[in-house]
């Protein structure tokens, strides 16, 4: 019987990798991979030439005989593009399935991008939450981002370039644009860079420079505050209009800020 090694590969820098996961890669009878050019640029970097099988989204129920077939003669090595196996990737069946049969399943520790970012962040880190991919459709992206507006510990998501800004927008509405966070891009790499700032900030910053390569969102947990008095909720709306903000905008701001319903903060700033 053989062990199904969940092996973390690099995000970007191939120095990233540990001893034994080398060990381990050159020595399981198959390795399956999400991407097998990009693990093949792994395995010819450090001369390993395990045979390898495609095992991805579309293809992981119909491959999982193969790779269940390949564990009853040895050990089989799992690895997703880049990070950590199973985590946003492809595995939680195979897992299942080699547990289900009698297989021992072992991880190998190694790189993972929402760890790397949350350390690197400056926000808290001794609770968090991780959501994955932000959902793609706005609709069900608001929804979800409403639901932790309460949340207070720190949360972790991944977003894709082009929708970063609209993002962005949805969490500042909903979480308050004061809210802070951390914009890590292309962690590892050439280019990585982690934008530290308020989420009215890094939305500023973003429409302005559009973003490239992979992104992980950080972003701060809801903090407990002494719910604003109407009066300096007024005077917080007379000051941000006088300065040229519309009403919307304000009220957008001040509510985020003041503890206060959006939707009262929008009556105050739309009365007399």
């Amino acid at each position: 019987m053989g062990t199904l090694y969940l092996v973390a590969t690099p995000i970007g820098n191939l120095e990233d990798i540990t001893l034994r996961a080398l060990r381990i890669l050159g020595q399981a009878r198959l390795i399956a991979a999400e991407d097998t050019r990009q693990t093949r640029k792994l395995l010819a970097h450090y001369q390993i030439s395990t045979p390898l099988l495609s095992y991805h989204e579309h293809n992981k129920l119909t491959r999982l005989s193969e790779v269940m077939a390949a564990l009853e003669r040895g050990d089989v090595a799992l690895v997703s593009d880049a990070g950590t196996p199973g985590l946003s990737d492809p595995g939680f069946e195979l897992v299942r399935a080699a547990l289900h049969a009698g297989h021992n399943v072992s991880p190998l520790p190694g790189p993972s991008a929402p760890i790397a970012a949350l350390v690197a962040s400056g926000l808290p880190t001794d609770a968090f939450i991780y959501l994955g991919y932000l959902p793609r459709r706005r609709a069900e992206r608001r929804r979800l981002i409403r639901s932790l507006a309460g949340e207070r510990r720190t949360l972790l998501a991944f977003e894709v370039p082009h929708r970063l800004v609209e993002s962005l927008a949805d969490l500042s509405e909903a979480l308050g644009p004061s809210r802070p966070v951390a914009v890590c891009r292309e962690l590892s790499k050439v280019h990585e860079e982690i934008t530290r700032g308020t989420l009215a900030e890094a939305e500023r910053r973003f429409e302005a420079e559009p973003p490239r390569g992979e992104v992980t969102l950080v972003i701060g947990g809801a903090q407990e505050q002494a719910r604003w008095t109407e009066a300096r909720v007024r005077s917080a709306l007379g000051e941000r209009t006088a300065s040229g903000m519309s009403r919307t905008e304000a009220a957008r701001e001040v509510a985020g800020l003041s503890g206060w319903p959006k939707r009262a903060v929008y009556r105050l700033a739309e009365g007399p």
